[in-house]
């Protein structure tokens, strides 16, 4: 597996994705509050998107639905990422987005020197969160595998994404990250790992986090360097860094679902620059 390619923002990517630009009002989201007991019932509001004919045929029992959970950055809402779950749902995903943080909780403080800056508590309620979906979708939508999910992260919830696959590698069928920044990448290999990275002085990687470029190549891991800022990695980023984005993940899709895969998008692949430096694009804003 080949690590260090830069996305080329081009024709060949926004064709990649057009394909869910007239599905997409097919496809539904509404979000459902969760309640956990164990935690003085703390309420998880849960995003959810689906494509309605997928839907229909779930319940009608016709088909085991895919399930992709999708992890919000620090202080970021989970329904700003619509255009990463559009892209799940088209493909005939159920895609699940808790909101980790509430206005209620303490702000996080930064530990330099501890653990991940001292966010292991912040993880760890965002791990705590992931489990009441799972255990709380099975009466929403019985007829979707919540027993290997397609865990998704951008920064904070990049991290809360890779520590998740490393403590219950056995619930994750793969992983995609945006800029997580502070939990290092699993190399066990079990599944396969796609990360994009910035390429912002303002949000730094922690050394050792993201593996040597022998480890990726062992272990299945992807690294995308692009020149997008890291705040451009949700729904308020500009829409070459998105549609760039969603071409790449797409084309991940494709090639790591099996032979079955829920939806044949016919999508065509990005065009891609190996070795080169990143496409230069528009400058981005933070």
């Amino acid at each position: 597996m080949k690590r260090g390619i830069a996305v080329l923002v081009s024709v060949g990517a926004l064709c990649g994705v057009a394909y869910f630009t007239a599905s997409k009002w097919a496809i539904k989201h509404e979000t459902i509050t969760f309640y956990d007991a164990s935690r003085d019932n703390r309420p998880v509001p849960v995003d959810i998107a689906i494509r309605r004919d997928k839907e229909m045929q779930a319940n009608a029992g016709m088909i085991t639905l895919p399930v992709a959970v999708i992890n919000h950055g620090n202080t970021v809402k989970n329904t700003e990422y619509g255009f990463l779950a559009n892209i799940f749902a088209a493909r005939g995903y159920l895609v699940v987005s808790p909101q980790h943080d509430l206005p209620t909780d303490p702000p996080m403080v930064t530990k330099p020197g501890e653990l991940y800056v001292g966010r292991l508590p912040q993880i760890l309620r965002g791990v705590a969160n992931i489990h009441l979906a799972m255990q709380e979708m099975k009466k929403v939508q019985p007829n979707a595998d919540y027993s290997k999910v397609t865990m998704v992260g951008h920064s904070m919830g990049g991290d809360i994404t890779m520590y998740f696959a490393k403590q219950y590698p056995d619930e994750v069928k793969k992983v995609v990250t945006l800029d997580n920044l502070r939990v290092p990448f699993v190399t066990a290999g079990k599944f396969k790992i796609l990360s994009f990275r910035s390429h912002d002085p303002q949000f730094k990687t922690d050394p050792g986090v993201i593996p040597t470029d022998e480890e990726c190549e062992k272990a299945g891991i992807e690294v995308v360097k692009t020149n997008f800022q890291h705040n451009d990695m949700r729904d308020t980023g500009p829409d070459d860094a998105k549609s760039s984005i969603q071409g790449m993940l797409d084309k991940f899709l494709s090639d790591t679902d099996s032979a079955i895969a829920p939806v044949d998008t016919h999508s065509a692949p990005p065009k891609i620059l190996e070795p080169g430096p990143v496409a230069l694009m528009a400058p981005a804003k933070s």
